[in-house]
């Protein structure tokens, strides 16, 4: 028996099933294809953009009589950061001439004012009849910058060796087992005096050279905190320039904590320095030793010596090496020995205070004593 035709409901498309709404599915990943194409396009505006700033930063050096080579320039870094390049990086001026190694500075898209700079050895400074050969196992550099300039700027390397020739004696050999320095405008002072805050250590340097003159063939270490006026002036003029600007600008450099450790002898000092019309170094310093009796008795009893003859010179330098190392009774445990501080440290001969130490004249003076045979040059 055959029935008849039936009417039967099309069956709907379920919830969620509609074309519509399929293509609703991949409209966020249409919209990640805009934003990289839009991202990728931006990236390479910048670039160029960057490019086009370095050229005519190089011009304008070049314009100013200072010739930077950047070797196989490369500008790379593509999608979040930029990555500047240089097979080698060279500069020549009148008076001074570099070369270093491979370099790479960095920065990213979204941070473009801070830059990380990481360089590779040898690097080689020619100026005037001195040649210097520096090279190093690891070298970074930080620059972070506003509007308004440099916010900081930051050194950190390991295995610093290095040679200067052309000098009397020559070479002067030098090792430094890790050395940082650091710059900031200094809080509330960079507007008014153009102050910058500087601070340094240096871990295991040393100079064979002068080892005998300071009683030992160990390492030392230094660390030095000061703030500098009037540097908000400095450019990349020659070093002359730069010094006189700063020097007719009234700069001085505070020394706010400078130490000093070579073996089982030590200096603390700090007070303020600056240049006379001279170009000399001036100023003067508070100063706290240990264990230098051996090199500052003698200075102080040939300068006597000079004054008094060879009687007087023998009893007073005699009184000079027990004023700065002498026997000295020890405390009771807990307590602090005479002409001791609390930067002291337990077992070790204490610090003692010298006369001011004053550079006056192209002269170092300890007290009422100029130092023998000791003249301080202009520096420029």
């Amino acid at each position: 028996m055959n029935q008849g035709p039936t009417n039967e409901t099309p069956q709907r498309e379920g919830p969620g099933r509609g074309p519509g709404l399929r293509l609703g599915l991949f409209a966020p990943f249409g919209l990640l294809v805009l934003l990289a194409l839009a991202w990728t396009a931006g990236w390479f505006w910048l670039r160029g953009k960057a490019e086009g700033e370095i050229d005519g930063w190089f011009a304008r050096e070049a314009q100013a009589g200072r010739q930077w080579t950047c070797a196989d320039r490369s500008l790379t870094g593509f999608p979040f950061r930029f990555e500047l390049r240089c097979a080698s990086l060279s500069f020549a001026r009148s008076d001074v001439r570099f070369t270093t190694g491979p370099l790479v500075a960095v920065a990213q898209v979204y941070q473009p004012r801070h830059v990380i700079l990481e360089a590779t050895g040898p690097f080689r400074v020619q100026q005037g009849g001195l040649d210097a050969d520096v090279t190093w196992t690891s070298l970074e550099a930080s620059l972070h910058v506003t509007g308004d300039g440099f916010q900081r700027a930051s050194v950190v390397t390991d295995g610093l060796k290095g040679a200067v020739t052309g000098a009397d004696p020559s070479p002067i050999d030098f090792t430094v087992g890790h050395l940082e320095l650091h710059a900031r405008p200094t809080p509330g002072r960079f507007a008014t005096d153009g102050a910058v805050d500087l601070s340094a250590r240096v871990q295991r340097a040393s100079v064979p050279l002068i080892d005998p003159l300071l009683g030992g063939p160990e390492p030392a270490d230094l660390a030095l905190d000061a703030t500098v006026t009037r540097a908000a002036g400095f450019r990349t003029r020659t070093l002359a320039q730069e010094l006189e600007r700063w020097r007719e600008a009234g700069g001085a450099v505070e020394v706010a904590s400078f130490a000093a450790e070579k073996g089982s002898r030590r200096i603390r000092a700090q007070g303020v320095l600056g240049l006379d019309d001279l170009h000399r170094p001036t100023g003067q310093l508070d100063v706290r030793t240990a264990g230098l009796e051996q090199v500052i008795a003698p200075l102080i009893s040939e300068q006597i010596g000079a004054r008094l003859g060879g009687d007087g010179a023998a009893l007073i330098g005699n009184i000079v090496g027990q004023f700065l190392g002498g026997r000295r009774k020890e405390p009771a445990p807990g307590q602090i020995a005479p002409g001791q501080n609390a930067q002291d440290r337990p077992g070790e001969p204490p610090l003692k205070v010298l006369p001011t130490v004053r550079l006056a004249g192209g002269r170092v003076v300890v007290g009422p004593f100029a130092v023998p045979n000791v003249r301080l040059p202009p520096l420029y």
